[in-house]
């Protein structure tokens, strides 16, 4: 593992410029999603629309919390009883009776499962985990070829399937990114939570070099990144600021060409939880730019975050999926054909090693794949931040029996519904001219194919976007 210094703060000087082309646009104040800058919007034909990826409803699992081998319900309870007191952290928990750690064992049989069922999603890594230890360094009380064991089963099981976020550096104490050591206590004798408030009036600059510091920590371990997850209230004092520091962050660390991050919940079923593409500017040039803020519907409907309450095995999966697959959050959402992302936090899963809700967990997904198995898409959060951006900020024309697309950014299973009347629809980009193979129904579509929609005289074509001006005719 080799370990480099986090890249200067003078690359994150730059704020964001204003958008010179396009509409601006402003979510609405309803819901759980921030009101923040949109920024660029392109042209889009009437008659088209955009359609889920394949034509099925994407499903994604995010966990937050974990870590390598480090239980952090462990060794966060100590930490936030002390900066919070009994007011936030409730009444004293028996921390020290909880393990210490979450064995490699458990990622094992969790991943194989997820494998096995299809399941994909986000994986945090907390890069210096409530300050036990340095991930890319050293982690006290394990051995180096411990720790080294336990990345490379995160590299070789989770990676595949699962996208790596930091959750910010420690999760607990904020650090002085100079001395890698936490800030001081503050004057009134309180503690700088990373969740609690240290980024309250903090300019964009010193925001995006904390997020870059926790990111080039996820690089140090050779870990695929295009994301983070903030750790509870981070980003609250700021959230326009939050969504476009996250560009600079992520794009000047990882380079990655679609930056997206986790914060929200929208439990409501009346707002949606499509993911929100923020700041988007340069839509119509070779440099375009955004970020995708993708929600969770549910918040953690296993338990405790901590891992000392999971709640009841049945009544769970219910509220998750019913027996009959007629209610439960998930099932709400889906009927409303929206992204369904469900959370849950490393330490619950474990449950103290209890198995309740894990087995919880398992009964669900094997619920939801049993009754939706043909509606639903299992995909990683990059896998839904990419095709969102495309799905936002691609320019549809129609014109004389064509439609034309110009696209800042590819995207597999990109899925349209157009008036066409032709038995046989062909897309071309550039030198390539691909006719695509009808199939019989919605289900079975994939790239390079086509079926008649429910609407009289329209069909719905897949096919892979690729960037830049593609033609259907």
């Amino acid at each position: 593992m080799k370990t480099e210094f986090p890249i200067s703060r003078r690359q994150f000087l730059a704020a964001a410029a204003a958008v010179s082309a396009g509409t601006m646009i402003r979510t609405s104040s309803a819901g759980s999603m921030p009101n923040v800058d949109l920024g660029e919007r392109p042209h889009r034909a009437s008659d088209v629309k955009v359609l889920n990826p394949y034509g099925r409803v994407p499903v994604s699992f995010f966990i937050d919390d974990s870590t390598c081998l480090v239980n952090m319900g462990h060794y966060c309870q100590p930490q936030f009883e002390e900066a919070w007191g009994q007011s936030k952290g409730g009444q004293p928990k028996p921390w020290r009776t909880w393990p210490r750690e979450i064995p490699d064992s458990f990622v094992r049989e969790f991943g194989t499962f997820c494998r096995e069922q299809g399941v994909k999603g986000k994986y945090s890594l907390v890069p210096y985990p409530a300050c036990v230890g340095w991930l890319d360094r050293e982690l006290p009380g394990w051995s180096r070829t411990e720790l080294r064991a336990s990345l490379k089963l995160v590299r070789d099981l989770m990676t595949p399937d699962w996208d790596i976020h930091p959750e910010m550096i420690t999760h607990t104490r904020v650090i002085d990114i100079t001395t890698g050591r936490p800030l001081p206590q503050r004057k009134d004798g309180g503690y700088w939570m990373e969740n609690g408030g240290w980024d309250n009036g903090r300019s964009l600059d010193e925001i995006a070099s904390y997020i870059a510091y926790a990111l080039q920590l996820i690089k140090n371990l050779d870990l695929p990144c295009e994301g983070f997850t903030t750790p509870g209230g981070f980003g609250n004092g700021g959230k326009s600021i939050l969504s476009q520091a996250a560009i600079q962050a992520i794009r000047g660390v990882l380079g990655a060409e679609i930056p997206h991050y986790f914060k929200y919940v929208v439990s409501d079923i009346n707002e949606s939880t499509q993911p929100q593409v923020e700041h988007a500017k340069g839509i119509a040039s070779n440099t375009p730019e955004c970020v995708v803020n993708i929600p969770t519907c549910t918040g953690d409907y296993l338990g405790v975050w901590d891992g000392s309450a999971p709640n009841p095995t049945d009544e769970t999966i219910e509220s998750h999926v019913s027996r009959d697959f007629q209610s439960g959050r998930l099932v709400d959402v889906i009927n409303k054909g929206e992204p369904v992302c469900f959370l849950t936090h490393w330490p619950d899963m474990y449950a103290n090693g209890t198995g309740i809700a894990f087995a919880t967990f398992q009964g669900t997904v094997r619920r939801l794949n049993a009754g939706f198995r043909d509606r639903i898409r299992w995909m990683k959060s990059s896998e839904i931040a990419r095709y969102w951006a495309a799905k936002e900020l691609t320019t549809i024309v129609t014109a004389s029996g064509e439609t034309t697309l110009k696209a800042p950014f590819a995207a597999p299973g990109f899925t349209l519904e157009l008036p066409f009347h032709t038995s046989a629809p062909v897309v071309q980009h550039g030198d390539s001219r691909t006719e695509l193979q009808k199939v019989s129904s919605a289900q079975q579509l994939s790239d390079g194919t086509w079926t008649r929609a429910g609407v009289e005289g329209h069909v719905v074509v897949c096919f892979k976007l690729e960037k830049g001006t593609t033609t259907i005719s």
